[in-house]
């Protein structure tokens, strides 16, 4: 289940902040669900301190991470992030600052709606039934909420263990078939130790528009291929350059073409200063 937060005070010292992060985790997170076995983030400060470091190892937490510049490893996060941020957008007054109000209206409806992946409600997939609604005053109350003085601990449990069952069989058909259309444009074969490649990295410049500046650098060699998708790379030229940790769709092969590119680009500002 989602949950969201406001933090206010920015303006308050850093080491604060990381504090607060780390005390909602303990007081919202883990007195709720426990804590967990593993937990991914992005290289956000907060999740990066010293402070929420510490936490996870004293709880036991495996602390993982996304790679730079790919929001697609947070992907489950990131869909309902826009979700929400969809939902604000038409609820929100002109001066946008009343946002924090709408999102326990938003997060009843969001936990009492039909999942596409799961084919279930997430409240019934944690609770084993239905969320009882405003709406059911008006219109009734359904089926399962009138059940729910009459089921036994044992009914509860097996009902909880077909909802789960049916759920994960769902999402394991849509992870497949996700995964067959993410598959069918990469780079299967991926990259060895040694090959020459591009590293996609857009940065902004004053003065300059994104939509005309080259998003290409390089070439950098390939140091170590962590795994399927993830690889170690560092600049070409010296031992001692910065390594960099990638994911496989920010890189791309540094062949012949790619170098004809910069060359004709070249003889093209030759002739624009003659």
């Amino acid at each position: 289940m989602p949950h969201n937060f406001h933090i206010a005070n920015w303006q308050k010292t850093e080491q604060h902040y990381y504090w607060r992060i780390y005390r909602w985790t303990r007081a919202n997170t883990n007195s709720r669900c426990g804590a967990p076995i593993e937990l991914h983030s992005d290289q956000g400060g907060n999740f990066e301190s010293a402070v929420f470091q510490k936490m996870c190892q004293i709880l036991g937490i495996r602390k993982t991470r996304t790679t730079a510049l790919h929001p697609q490893s947070d992907g489950m996060v990131e869909w309902f992030n826009r979700t929400l941020e969809e939902h604000l957008r038409k609820v929100v007054d002109k001066h946008q600052d009343d946002w924090d109000v709408h999102i326990p209206v938003f997060l009843m409806g969001y936990r009492s709606a039909v999942h596409v992946t799961t084919g279930q409600t997430p409240a019934r997939i944690l609770f084993g039934s239905e969320l009882r609604l405003p709406s059911d005053l008006k219109f009734g109350i359904t089926g399962d909420a009138k059940r729910i003085g009459k089921v036994t601990s044992t009914d509860l449990e097996e009902g909880l263990r077909e909802v789960l069952a049916f759920a994960r069989q769902r999402t394991q058909v849509m992870s497949d078939k996700m995964k067959a259309r993410y598959d069918k444009p990469m780079n299967s074969e991926g990259f060895q130790n040694g090959d020459l490649v591009l590293l996609y990295n857009p940065q902004r410049k004053r003065g300059f528009s994104p939509k005309l500046q080259c998003n290409w650098e390089g070439p950098y060699k390939i140091i170590k291929r962590l795994n399927d998708v993830v690889y170690r790379i560092q600049t070409v030229g010296g031992p001692r350059n910065k390594m960099k940790v990638v994911h496989l769709e920010r890189l791309a092969e540094f062949g012949q073409r790619l170098c004809l590119i910069g060359t004709i680009r070249l003889r093209w500002m030759v002739v624009l200063r003659k």
